[in-house]
């Protein structure tokens, strides 16, 4: 009998972008359809990372370094165990999102890039959280008083504001696909 390691077919997708561009509506679309083709696959959201797991962190740029540190060695015990993972988080600084591509693994992190002008993602501010933090009300938040460092050269970049999150999604299959990571 010979024993197969599960993180051999394994990948992680890494939705990054700013507060409201489209992260994890995307990554829930790519989800499912990974699911409906028989995949394992975990999604990570930032979002409920940073109520659970991460709770007892902040935003100062060292707890944003830590938070993603924690985020990129989850993606890789799942990962470990057989499942795809998608991460949807803002991740604002590339050392955070190059150190979690590492934990992959050569050819097994899909760097996607949800952009979106700051306006934009102002005008979809379901949260308020802009609002707040145009107030005083959030310090260090992503985009007004602390930086977001964008993809250089990420492996997809998309467009939200005015791509859909299924047309979206179609681009993530086409890079997976080109990448060999499934196939059709």
């Amino acid at each position: 009998m010979s024993l197969i390691d599960p993180s051999d077919s394994t990948f992680v997708i890494w939705f990054t972008g700013i507060s409201g561009a489209g992260k994890s509506t995307i990554a829930l679309v790519v989800e499912e359809r990974l699911r409906e083709g028989g995949f394992a696959v975990h999604n990570l959201d930032g979002d409920a990372l940073r109520h659970g797991l991460n709770r007892d962190l902040g935003f100062s740029d060292a707890d944003r370094v830590e938070n993603i540190r924690r985020v990129g060695e989850l993606a890789r015990l799942f990962n470990h165990v057989g499942m795809i993972v998608l991460v949807a988080a803002i991740s604002p600084f590339r050392a955070g999102r190059d150190a979690a591509r590492e934990l992959a693994g050569p050819g097994r992190f899909v760097e996607v890039h949800v952009d979106t002008p700051l306006e934009v993602a102002e005008e979809r501010d379901v949260k308020g959280l802009y609002k707040r933090a145009r107030s005083g009300q959030l310090p260090n938040f992503t985009g007004i008083d602390s930086p977001y460092e964008a993809p250089l050269h990420p492996e997809v970049h998309i467009d939200s504001s005015f791509e859909s999150a299924e047309d979206a999604a179609d681009e993530v299959f086409r890079v997976l696909l080109e990448m060999g990571l499934v196939s059709s």
